[in-house]
C-alpha cells in the first residue's frame, strides 16, 4: 500500500516475503502487505519487507533493508546500506545513519540519533542454548538519546532519554538518562549539557542539524 507522493528507486523492492532457515526462530505467520505513508521515499536497491509499516516522509536510503513486522514512524531516516532487522519500532524524527545494524526486537524512541557504523545485538547465549529464546531482546533507546559512530550495545541495555554513548564506546549495562559514557565497557563522565537537550531553547548544536 503506496501513500501519495511515494517514490520507489530503481532495483528497490517492496513487499519482499522473508526466506527462513529451517532452525530460525522467527515468527512464521502470514505477513500482510507493506505500507509506505505519504511522501516516503524507498531510495535505490533498498529493500522493505512485507509485515512492516512506515510513516510519512521517510527516507530509506540507497541499498538500506528494512526486514518484517517493523513500524517506522513519520520523518525517519535510514542511511545507506543500514539493516533494520524483524519486530523493531522507530520513533519520529529518528536518523540512522549509513551502515549501522538494528538488531531484532530493538526498541528506538522519537528524536533518536544513531551514527554510521553503530552495531546493537539481542542474543547473549549467541544461538547456543534453549534458554536465550525467552531472552532476545535487543536494545531500548530512548527518546532524544544519540550513539556515536561504531559504538556497540549488548542485549537488552537501555540507553537513557537523552544519553549520549561516545564513538566506540562497547555498553554492557543500562546508561542513565542524560549521561555520557564513553570506553568499553562504557562508563559515565559527565552529563549532557543544557544547551544540548532536545526542549532547550538554543539547538543550533550538531546533534539537531546532523543527518
Amino acid at each position: 500500500m503506496l501513500g501519495e507522493g511515494v517514490k520507489v528507486l530503481e532495483y528497490a523492492v517492496v513487499g519482499k516475503q522473508p526466506t527462513l532457515s529451517a532452525r530460525s526462530t522467527a515468527r512464521r505467520e502470514p505477513l500482510p502487505p507493506t505500507v509506505l505513508g505519504a511522501g516516503s521515499v524507498v531510495s535505490t536497491g533498498a529493500i522493505v519487507f512485507a509485515g512492516t509499516t512506515v510513516g510519512e516522509r521517510v527516507i530509506l536510503g540507497d541499498q538500506s533493508c528494512v526486514r518484517e513486522r517493523v513500524m517506522i514512524a513519520d520523518d525517519v531516516v535510514v542511511g545507506r546500506g543500514s539493516l533494520v532487522e524483524n519486530d523493531t519500532s522507530i520513533g519520529a524524527r529518528t536518523k540512522i545513519q549509513a551502515g549501522a545494524y538494528v538488531t531484532a526486537y530493538s526498541t528506538l524512541e522519537d528524536d533518536v540519533f544513531v551514527a554510521p557504523c553503530v552495531v546493537t545485538t539481542n542474543d547473549n547465549y549467541m544461538g547456543r542454548t534453549d534458554k536465550r529464546l525467552e531472552l532476545l531482546r535487543g536494545p531500548t533507546i530512548r527518546r532524544g538519546a544519540r550513539v556515536g559512530g561504531g559504538a556497540i550495545l549488548c542485549p537488552g541495555v537501555e540507553i537513557g532519554e537523552e544519553a549520549f554513548v561516545g564513538a566506540g564506546a562497547v555498553v554492557t549495562r543500562d546508561v542513565p538518562p542524560r549521561a555520557v559514557v564513553v570506553g568499553s565497557p562504557a562508563r559515565v563522565i559527565r552529563e549532557v549539557p543544557d544547551e544540548e537537550l532536545l526542549d532547550s531553547k538554543d539547538r543550533t548544536g550538531p546533534a539537531s542539524t546532523a543527518s
